[in-house]
């Protein structure tokens, strides 16, 4: 029997980079977002991942079609930028509500039917949820909050057996995701032009960032693996970041980071 991926945010970037590799390797492919996509052989459904009965009813759906569902991928997800100070707190509760507890969703509707056959959940977090970025705060909090889910959720399932657990964090991708980071410089007087600049120098790096098919290729082979890690990091040189972020001081970190991004 065909295997079965699930895939959230499968209409466009990452995930429908990532979708188009496993349909190559012939799974059944499921794709849940707000709009169907254009690739051709992915099972679009319509879904809100904010709206509990609609991802209910998606992963209902799924369940009675394929009887199983061998890996999950939450990948969709939003941005906003701007000063903690200064950002409006629904905005920053929707970041939460899409990034964090739309994850949280769909895993408590597909472990009911990984339990018994088993399966793979990947995360699609961010290099962010180890480098808090100045100005994209709620962002990295939310991705922050995906590896701690993470790690907690390997231990709970760890018991059955059969169900595998990880988070991939990929630094700056050349996707659509810029464009449809919701902006605010609300304050930027005060902070001397710094939110508008640090946010325009971001966005240039992931406008030269990896691609999404690279992402969405490193996806697959990881989601494939027999054995999954419970972090990996997407792109070479965000690896040696991330493994120095284990090695030297928190302070140090902090400072590094406000030198490379805080645009004075």
């Amino acid at each position: 029997m065909k295997k079965t991926v699930v895939i959230t945010g499968a209409s466009a970037g990452i995930g429908y980079h990532a979708a188009k590799s496993f349909l190559e390797a012939g799974y059944t492919v499921y794709g849940l977002s707000r709009k169907a996509g254009d690739l051709a052989g992915v099972k679009y459904i319509s879904t809100d991942l904010t709206d509990e009965k609609s991802v209910i009813s998606a992963f209902e759906k799924i369940g009675s079609e394929a009887g199983a569902i061998d890996i999950l991928i939450n990948n969709a997800g939003s941005g906003i930028s701007g000063a903690i100070e200064f950002t409006d707190l629904s905005d920053a509760q929707y970041q939460m509500d899409v990034n964090f507890f739309g994850t949280v969703r769909c895993i408590k509707c597909a472990l009911g039917i990984m339990r018994q056959k088993g399966g793979k959940i990947i995360n699609i977090s961010s290099v962010a949820a180890v480098f808090p970025l100045p100005f994209q705060a709620f962002y990295s909090a939310s991705k922050s909050a995906i590896n701690a889910l993470t790690m907690s959720l390997r231990n709970e399932v760890g018991k059955f057996g059969n169900i595998q657990v990880c988070a991939i964090m990929p630094g700056d991708v050349k996707t659509g995701f810029t464009s449809a980071r919701k902006k605010s410089e609300a304050g930027d007087e005060i902070y001397g032009g710094s939110i508008s600049r640090t946010i325009a120098g971001m966005e240039r790096d992931e406008e030269n960032g990896m691609t999404p098919e690279y992402m969405g290729r490193l996806i697959y082979k990881i989601a494939t693996k027999g054995k999954l890690k419970p972090f990996y990091t997407g792109g070479p040189q965000y690896r040696l970041l991330v493994l120095l972020d284990r090695l030297v001081p928190k302070s140090f970190v902090s400072y590094v980071l406000g030198k490379m991004y805080i645009k004075h």
